[in-house]
């Protein structure tokens, strides 16, 4: 079963595609492949000349063609020169019902509507900015030109942006491929800025965790690239970092270490040794994954010393690589040398470097909890995943990640025996995720199931079976029905209707979870022996009244689950249980 960690993925920090906002004071010629950026958060304007405090033009001027214009200038001058931003959001409306009664649906109306759409996003009022640029993108029609098509995809990018940072990734996505197929039919299929948004989309998929449609649209960027760009460019080496993540993330290491060998490469030949020893981190990570130790070693090391020396010894990068190292020694039983190196990483998060993101403090103290579970020091493990809970705001961008943190948490407490409070986390983990989007996941399914067996502990047996139930029903959908995981709900799900005395129900579904096993693990496996018995049990019972006592779950919940704890189950395997 898959580990209990954040869907989001610490490689999908590209900036988006530039917003295309045309300045009507400056008019560009957007179909020689100039575009001008958007206004948001996290990109910088040069410093301008500071707006008055106070406009005295009355609503009936808005008639006056040349107010628009006036309005939208003032309204990215206030916003560059850091003034209120509501003062901001004024002169943009202002501009767009000038737009709207002097020139009706066109240009001018939706670049400021695109204008409004920003300030609203960064004022955090979601809701509005998606409404607005509904409305830009009605109002752009791409029969009038190229640049009213490309308003109209930079209408999409921005509302994609903008479901994104409410967390609707799925929505999202659907915005993002709207976009790509105005570009396409205005830029032509292999024009390099198509490249862009294909590896936008790329990255939004691996985000849901959709690796097939992921990898069609990092190979569609390669090919364009090949065809644009110079060989060995810097832009192909990036994406080949992120096909080596999505086929990392489909099991394929020998592929990803490919493509990340060759990423290292064009990044040695442009003189790129920061971002080489980036990649090397990686390489060192697939090494591991394939246990080739001293390989992963030798990588690892390579990438400490230069991110030592070009970044410093406190830098996050040091600690990232640390951990890595942590990770390695434990796994060849290792233990002091494994500690020893989370240490060293716990004092750099302990006294952050200026510029260190949330979202980095929070994925470094996650790691770092996730190996000392594996250690066996539930306790500290916790309270770093306290700690990384409270680096992040709760906002729609970042609950996906908290509900990560939140379900590693409820595993945690389930196998310490705390079961009321593990109940409390998949909750709230799974509320988020329901708001997110990502009920469709397979990661909500396993979520899904590990609160059932939570509630089973409880003796909540009627939540548990509808939790076992739509568990079922989304990894029948995502993994398929002879999947491991989708088998391991089947066998709770059995064992929950067995305690509840539907018997019957219980024997179909362990008869279906033999024939599978038989089939995929052969009859020496010992988890096919212990489901055999488990259905002599059933079918020995049938047709007489059945013993609802509380022994009967505890029986017929999987046998291995005490001998699983008594080994120290990995994080990976969640309760011990069959998944």
């Amino acid at each position: 079963m898959p580990g209990l960690v954040s869907p989001k993925s610490s490689l999908l920090g590209a900036p988006s595609p530039p917003i295309f906002v045309p300045d009507p004071t400056h008019r560009t010629e957007h179909s020689n492949g100039t575009k001008t950026p958007s206004l948001t958060t996290t990109r910088t304007r040069p410093a301008i000349k500071r707006a008055p405090e106070k406009l005295p033009i009355d609503e009936t001027s808005l008639d006056n063609p040349d107010l628009g214009p006036f309005l939208l200038k003032l309204a990215r001058d206030t916003i560059g020169s850091g003034e209120n931003p509501n003062k901001a959001l004024d002169y943009a409306i202002r501009a767009s019902k000038s737009f709207e009664r002097c020139s009706g649906p066109g240009l001018g109306l939706a670049m400021s509507l695109h204008v409004v759409a920003a300030i609203y996003c960064n004022l955090g009022r979601f809701e509005e900015a998606v409404r607005v640029l509904e409305q830009s993108i009605e109002v752009s029609d791409p029969e009038n030109g190229a640049d009213h098509a490309l308003a109209k995809f930079s209408g999409y990018m921005q509302l994609g942006d903008t479901y994104s940072m409410m967390g609707q990734l799925e929505q999202s996505i659907l915005c993002y491929g709207s976009g790509l197929k105005i570009q396409k039919e205005t830029l032509g299929e292999s024009d390099s800025r198509v490249a862009e948004t294909c590896r936008y989309l790329a990255e939004a998929h691996v985000q849901v965790m959709q690796f097939d449609e992921a990898e069609h649209y990092c190979k569609k960027t390669l090919e364009i690239r090949r065809e644009r760009n110079s060989p060995a460019s810097v832009e192909e080496a990036a994406d080949r970092r992120l096909m080596a993540l999505i086929y990392e993330a489909k099991g394929d290491s020998e592929s990803a270490l490919e493509h990340l060998v060759l990423a290292s490469m064009i990044m040695i030949a442009n003189g790129q040794d920061n971002e080489v020893a980036t990649i090397d981190m990686g390489i060192g990570d697939i090494y591991l994954s394939l246990c080739r130790f001293d390989d992963a070693v030798f990588s690892y090391q390579k990438a400490l010393t230069v991110l030592k020396c070009m970044r410093g010894e406190n830098h996050p990068s040091v600690a990232s690589v640390f951990i890595r190292l942590a990770d390695l020694y434990y796994k060849t039983g290792k233990l002091r040398e494994s500690k020893s190196y989370c240490e060293n990483a716990l004092r750099i998060y302990a006294k952050p470097t200026p510029g260190i993101t949330s979202e980095e403090l929070a994925s470094g103290l996650t790691e770092i909890a996730a190996i000392y579970e594996d250690v066996n020091e539930p306790e500290e493990a916790l309270n770093l995943l306290q700690k990384a809970m409270k680096s992040l705001d709760d906002t729609p961008a970042q609950r996906s990640t908290i509900a990560g943190i939140e379900a590693q948490m409820g595993v945690i407490f389930y196998m310490v025996g705390r079961y009321g409070e593990a109940w409390r986390s998949f909750e709230s983990a799974l509320s988020k995720l329901r708001a997110s989007g990502e009920r469709k996941s397979a990661y909500f399914g396993v979520v899904l199931n590990q609160m059932g067996l939570a509630s089973v502990q409880l003796y909540k047996l009627d939540e548990a079976a509808q939790l076992f139930e739509e568990a079922k029903e989304i990894l029948e959908q995502e993994c398929g029905l002879c999947h491991p995981d989708t088998l391991g709900v089947y066998s709770n799900l059995a064992a929950t209707y067995d305690a509840m005395g539907r018997v019957e129900a219980a024997i179909e579904i362990l008869e279906h979870v033999l024939k599978v096993k038989e089939e995929k693990l052969g009859t020496a496996n010992p988890d096919f022996d212990d489901e055999k018995k488990r259905l002599a049990h059933l079918l020995k019972e049938a047709g007489r009244a059945r013993n609802r006592k509380g022994k009967s779950l505890e029986n017929l919940l999987h046998s291995n689950s005490q001998r699983t704890k008594e080994e120290g189950s990995k994080r990976q395997s969640g309760f011990g249980y069959e998944t």
